[in-house]
């Protein structure tokens, strides 16, 4: 396949050969540099042999080596329920053209040492010409390909894991009769025991992954970098069960890399975070990027004792100082989960505290449990994952119904987190868990992130990412957000999309689960308010859908681009995410808006209370694992099979809904009924009051009070886009500020001032974007780069 790949289209290609090696832990050993914009350290990566590979060789059938390599036949995709006996996983932008150095530290000398030549380089398509089959030709070297982008490789080792004093406890099964490779196989049987270990040894598991990162290294790797990945072998290893499966990278991040951002916060001061980017995590460490690698992780960062350091870890870490001016800061997971959940951010964080307030919410909140008893029966059953220490089958977590929670923020935001953050958290925290049950994750930090952050939100495992533009919105928009982003613990985090192109498993989920949560935090709203609401904010998402459906490609319309391909990869487990690079898909809101009603049409076909009853199921089933379209759809309709008799298929889903671009049909039907709802018909009334009061005062000549301009001003991009509109140039100066502060919201609005045609408004968005540029997230440039030029 990657002789197919062309790095001009916005294809994101997966390189790592999951399904002949899966990495099960990683141990990070950081350094954060601010002065020079680098993060600087150790990787130690702790491996199995793949399942394709076991099968394939027990059989005897041969294995396809260069993950894509034109001979790899695509397989389908297996069935994501797997047992806790799996040890494999079971089933949420550029060129570089510097070459690593190879072998035993030498300078690069191209070709003469095996690397790519720089054309195979610069076009991010690894050569086979060099790699053979593991098997068919035997006398070549395995090549184990990781992740990587945008990092500076300086040395990769074998891990003598076997040197780790005590370690003998765990070669208690091998068996090792080849003397030549005895002490290779010894070392690969201590990994794969370490890494089987029952989830109540974690604590010991954890402590043996740390001796063994510190291990003595037995004998440097030979690796090439390429566009898009990092690739090691050993010489004279020819298959990945003789591989070695613990290696160290020694690396460095580039200041340009684009899996973090280096900016200032509101206070002007240094920070860096992860932020979502497009290629994930490649460009922060090399790892294997497909959802199938689930792995856990541990990391100790240092950095000058200035700095606080967030990461979605399970513990709340406390810092350590090592030297005077150096602190470190240790993490660790438990739950396996994809690399590009991994998230990080270093900077001068204040945390938010009101005097008595935490602890007695989380002491005196009171809930009910979602429905009866009966719908958490599945926490007696074997969970489908593999074996971690679940909270679902903890007695105390499955009755916490808030968590333990912190807020971070720059310090000139504290007034604003203290007055909306610290109220809503736990309200929010308790209305996810009325509706859908256990927490998936012990804890979570929320920050406040730089005014660059490109998006509302963004939720990783135990910490939220906000903008600062939510806190301005007030309890409403600050709630729903809050709510879209707790929501994807569940969806996006504990149940995953198997295929990264099925993100409406993901954002649609969020979306249609925000609503519900937020009417349960607003405990004071009737029944009859909650359903108005809902139904205003239906309309207006139908509208936005309608937009955009207007103004995109349509092969970006489609939820299930891959159809029935859905989930497959080459034979080595590569593939591609189509699409994954393209800027402007971003910001595209069709998966998170057509997701939302294929779940609200469901809801209302089967019943909300029957619907959300089976969401729990559906939790309690695949929490821990990775799923497809189908798995939810096909449990769906098992639940409720009484509505197969009115034609409710999955076959019928997918035609109208997934597979399709444009609006789906049912919905063009039920697009006119909201217009009758009380609510959007009393805010209809006051947009035409709004609107006469501006005519009556324009035909007067009178100005408009100042009051008036602060109320405006309260919701702040309703306020520019009349500015804009209305060509206002007093209040031009507010529209610089919120595209300075509010980018999360902003980036349309630069289109706004160029539909205009207006030449004072189209000079003064250039000039405002050449003044912001440096501090855009790179997506978000791109995207309004292409808007103004």
């Amino acid at each position: 396949m990657e002789s197919h790949l062309d790095p001009m289209k916005d294809d994101l290609p997966l390189m790592a050969n999951t399904n002949y090696m899966l990495v099960r832990h990683y141990v990070l050993d950081l350094d954060v540099d601010f002065k020079s914009k680098v993060i600087e350290g150790i990787i130690v990566l702790f491996f199995e042999t793949g399942s394709q590979y076991l099968k394939t060789s027990s059989s005897g059938k041969e294995c396809c080596q260069s993950q894509f390599d034109e001979t790899c036949e695509v397989k389908a995709c297996e069935p994501c329920y797997m047992p806790m006996t799996t040890v494999s996983a079971c089933s949420p932008k550029l060129e570089y053209n510097d070459f690593a150095v190879c072998g035993k530290g030498e300078e690069d000398t191209s070709e003469k040492n095996g690397n790519h030549s720089n054309e195979a380089q610069a076009s991010g398509i690894s050569s086979s010409k060099d790699i053979c089959d593991i098997q068919n030709q035997g006398n070549k070297d395995f090549l184990l390909v990781l992740d990587c982008c945008d990092l500076s490789v300086l040395k990769v080792e074998e891990v003598d894991v076997a040197a780790v004093s005590g370690i003998e406890k765990f070669t208690r099964s091998a068996q090792l009769t080849d003397v030549s490779k005895e002490l290779e196989n010894l070392r690969n049987q201590i990994v794969h025991e370490l890494v089987t270990l029952p989830a109540d040894h974690w604590k010991e598991q954890l402590y043996c992954f740390t001796r063994c990162s510190q291990a003595p290294g037995c004998g440097e790797l030979l690796f090439t970098t390429g566009t898009w990945s990092l690739e090691i072998r050993k010489s004279g290893v020819q298959t990945p069960t003789d591989f070695p499966h613990a290696i160290r990278i020694w690396y460095k991040t580039k200041p340009e890399g684009r899996s973090v951002t280096w900016t200032t916060d509101q206070n002007g001061r240094p920070c860096v975070y992860t932020m979502g980017s497009p290629i994930n995590n490649r460009a922060l460490f090399p790892c294997q990027e497909p959802p199938v690698a689930l792995s856990t992780w541990q990391a100790s960062v240092r950095t000058a004792a200035d700095f606080v350091v967030l990461m979605s870890g399970e513990n709340s870490a406390e810092p350590v100082q090592l030297q005077e001016g150096i602190m470190s800061w240790y993490y660790y997971v438990t739950m396996p989960m994809p690399a590009s959940t991994f998230t990080i951010a270093v900077g001068c964080w204040q945390e938010v505290k009101q005097q008595g307030f935490t602890a007695a919410i989380q002491t005196n909140t009171k809930f009910s449990l979602p429905s009866s008893q009966a719908d958490f029966r599945w926490h007696e059953e074997i969970c489908g994952h593999v074996e971690y220490p679940c909270r679902f089958q903890n007695p105390a977590a499955r009755l916490q119904a808030v968590i333990p929670y912190r807020v971070f923020t720059p310090c000139c935001l504290t007034e604003y987190c203290e007055e909306h953050l610290l109220q809503l958290i736990p309200q929010c925290l308790s209305a996810a868990y009325t509706t859908l049950g256990t927490h998936p994750f012990s804890r979570l930090d929320v920050l406040v992130v730089p005014s660059n952050f490109s998006s509302l939100g963004m939720a990783s495992p135990h910490i939220i990412f906000l903008s600062q533009s939510v806190l301005s919105g007030g309890s409403q928009l600050c709630g729903t957000r809050l709510c879209h982003e707790i929501a994807h613990a569940w969806f996006g985090l504990a149940i995953g999309a198997r295929d990264w192109t099925e993100e409406w498993l993901s954002e649609g989920f969020a979306t249609f689960l925000e609503d519900i949560f937020w009417a349960r935090a607003q405990q004071q709203l009737s029944h009859e308010e909650v359903k108005e609401q809902q139904e205003l904010k239906a309309l207006l998402r139908w509208r936005r859908l309608r937009d955009e459906v207007q103004n995109s490609e349509e092969e970006l319309q489609v939820l299930r681009p891959k159809k029935e391909s859905t989930g497959e990869t080459s034979e080595s487990g590569a593939s591609v995410v189509k699409h994954g690079l393209k800027a402007e898909k971003v910001f595209m809101q069709v998966h998170y808006l057509k997701g939302y009603f294929l779940l609200r049409s469901l809801a209302r076909t089967i019943g909300e209370a029957s619907f959300l009853s089976s969401l729990r199921k559906f939790v309690h089933k695949f929490h821990g694992q990775l799923v497809l379209s189908q798995d939810f759809l096909c449990m769906l309709l098992e639940d409720i099979p009484e509505q197969k008799e009115s034609g409710l298929t999955a076959e019928r889903i997918f035609q109208n809904w997934l597979d399709t671009s444009g609006i789906p049909k049912p919905l063009l039907e039920e697009g006119e009924t909201w217009k009758e709802s009380r609510l959007v018909q009393q805010v209809s009334g006051e947009v035409t009051k709004w609107i006469r009061t501006n005519q009556m005062m324009r035909k007067s000549g009178k100005k408009k009070r100042r009051l008036d301009e602060v109320v405006f001003q309260k919701v702040r991009h309703r306020w520019c886009e009349l500015i804009v509109k209305h060509k206002y140039v007093p209040g031009y100066e507010d529209v610089e500020k919120f595209l300075r502060e509010d980018q999360a919201m902003g980036v349309y609005l630069y289109g706004e001032l160029m539909v205009n045609e207006d030449v004072k408004q189209q000079e003064l968005a250039r000039k405002w974007f050449a003044a912001a540029r440096e501090h855009m997230d790179a997506s978000s440039a791109k995207v309004v780069a292409e808007m103004l030029f």
